[in-house]
């Protein structure tokens, strides 16, 4: 429920700050989440495979930026999207 609200929120704030890490990282999110479901239909799709990939390399450096600029913002971001850490730092 609380990813469910904080869509909403970033859905809203879109017009306004569609540049922030917070928005950037929410909008790979839900591409990894589209290309996930393909990947379950087609399993030999290599580009999407290849397209996944360089998605979340981004979304893992933007999330790297985020904690080391802001510790705050970067866990609040990590829960609200549940996520899991995939390094520690």
């Amino acid at each position: 429920m609380v990813k469910n609200s904080f869509t909403s929120a970033i859905r809203q704030e879109k017009e306004k700050n569609c540049g922030s890490v917070e928005f950037q990282v929410f909008s790979f999110t839900e591409k990894i989440e589209r290309l996930t479901s393909h990947l379950k239909l087609h399993k030999t799709d290599f580009l999407c495979q290849r397209g996944i990939r360089k998605i979340l390399g981004k979304r893992q450096r933007l999330l790297d930026y985020l904690s080391k600029k802001n510790r705050v913002r970067y866990k609040k971001l990590i829960g609200q999207l549940d996520i899991g850490e995939s390094k520690t730092r």
